[in-house]
């Protein structure tokens, strides 16, 4: 079974769709398409009837809705769904929801932020799971890589599929999300004389045969759009 992205022309890239219950990393510079691709992942899944949920530290659900009310895919009326939870880590309501999933005494202590994350996650059934980033995430993580690993692979020990949004502006620099995700998706902007170019690369997939030339992405009225066939040269 292979999991829909939304994102018209992207699935051809990966056979069809992201196996489920996988750990996905989006990477690339600012204003590259990321979260737009994570909204219309999570709008696919909602049409779909299936539970979603986007974890951030650095926006509102307001914000998130009325930037992609500007699209065409629907997704500030599917938000309003009881299969859509939005939750900001920071806020004073996602600091309260994580600490009911707080526990003391012995082994069965989830007092880390890893665990609080992945209990709530669990507890809910997700389907479908955005976090968005892990710039932000770790800000939390005293220990730094260490804890970023501990989180990555709980994440991938769950049943949600999973889109980790990981700002980069170096192509060839990559962190630990990159090794440890099932896949790994790279997005690329490119300003050029005539304007910006904009470009989506496939770099890694486990289980899957890819197409990891650079393919024409686009920002439509519908939302990105990848032309499959359409190759961008560097």
């Amino acid at each position: 079974m292979r999991i829909p992205s939304g994102v018209s022309g992207f699935d051809e890239l990966i056979q069809g769709g992201f196996l489920p219950r996988r750990l996905y990393v989006l990477s690339g510079p600012p204003g590259s398409g990321k979260t737009t691709f994570t909204a219309q992942f999570m709008a696919e899944g909602l049409r779909n009837g299936e539970k979603c949920m986007y974890i951030t530290m650095h926006e509102t659900e307001d914000e998130l809705i009325n930037d992609m009310s500007s699209f065409d895919f629907g997704f500030e009326t599917l938000a309003s769904s009881e299969g859509f939870r939005f939750i900001n880590l920071v806020s004073p309501k996602g600091k309260h929801i994580l600490n009911q999933f707080s526990q003391t005494g012995g082994s069965s202590s989830v007092q880390s932020l890893t665990d609080k994350i992945v209990a709530f996650v669990n507890s809910r059934q997700v389907d479908r799971l955005v976090i968005d980033s892990t710039m932000l995430l770790r800000l939390f993580f005293a220990n730094g890589s260490e804890e970023m690993t501990r989180f990555l692979t709980a994440l991938k020990q769950g049943d949600a599929t999973t889109l980790l949004i990981s700002e980069m502006t170096d192509p060839s620099s990559y962190s630990d999300e990159h090794f440890l995700a099932h896949g790994v998706v790279f997005f690329h902007n490119y300003l050029e004389a005539t304007g910006m170019t904009r470009g989506i690369q496939v770099i890694k997939m486990r289980g899957t045969n890819i197409d990891c030339d650079i393919r024409s992405l686009d920002f439509t009225d519908n939302g990105l759009v990848v032309d499959p066939r359409s190759k961008v040269d560097l």
